[in-house]
């Protein structure tokens, strides 16, 4: 199965170029193809082409499904941006391959990186929900401070992975409960400062360990995530 992106084919019947073109060019679809469509909300339209235009491939809709997220919670990261964005990239599309449901670029007081365009790692995401058949787009944040974001109320369990074993940790995997909403900091190479831990501890955070491997910034924050599924597979 080939799955496309529309985040509005419902009301237009029609894919975006990018889309269109990948479908006519690339795949040599034509008049009459069968095709699955997405809008990344949480439904899956099964087609037909009706007109197989490079820049806009005109559908008709068959049939439509709503499919709920497997994981059944919201999973989110924040995760301070590497200098490499190759990593970054890395991590969004496994995290995507894997189910989550928000990624948030991070800026620490240690962050490599001050600024994101966060266009590319959009497409990424779009690539990697569609390869993986999902019907749900994560959302992207822009560039958000550490101040706003550990100050903003989170309907569930909050985390912050901290290397400094001066500050007395917690398992992560023994702390998350099966089921809750998950809110995890991920910090920078140069790790987060220890007044950003003490702002995040005063705003409902625990500090935690994901075991004695000392992670790369982009495999922490990808160890979140899929412990986070393993925990909800192991107890349904």
């Amino acid at each position: 199965m080939i799955q496309f992106f529309a985040p509005d084919v419902k009301q237009t019947k029609c894919l975006p170029e990018t889309e269109s073109q990948h479908c006519v060019k690339v795949l040599r679809m034509k008049q009459g193809d069968r095709i699955v469509v997405t809008d990344g909300k949480g439904y899956r339209y099964q087609c037909t082409i009706v007109d197989p235009h490079h820049k806009h491939v005109y559908v008709n809709i068959d049939a439509e499904e709503e499919i709920a997220c497997h994981w059944g919670c919201a999973i989110a990261v924040a995760v301070a941006p590497t200098k490499n964005m190759d990593r970054m990239e890395w991590f969004a599309e496994k995290a995507t391959e894997a189910g989550i449901d928000r990624v948030v670029p991070l800026k620490c007081a240690h962050s490599e990186r001050k600024e994101l365009k966060t266009e590319r790692l959009r497409k990424i995401l779009v690539s990697a929900m569609n390869q993986s058949l999902k019907t749900t787009l994560p959302q992207l944040d822009e560039m958000t401070k550490f101040e706003t974001l550990v100050k903003t109320d989170f309907d569930g369990q909050k985390f912050i992975g901290y290397c400094d074993d001066t500050l007395q940790r917690k398992s992560f995997v023994k702390e998350y409960k099966p089921g809750s909403n998950v809110l995890i900091l991920i910090g920078p190479e140069g790790d987060f400062s220890p007044q950003e831990v003490e702002l995040a501890m005063n705003n409902g955070f625990v500090p935690v360990t994901f075991g004695d491997s000392r992670f790369r910034t982009e495999s922490a924050a990808l160890f979140g995530v899929n412990a986070v599924h393993a925990i909800n597979q192991l107890t349904k």
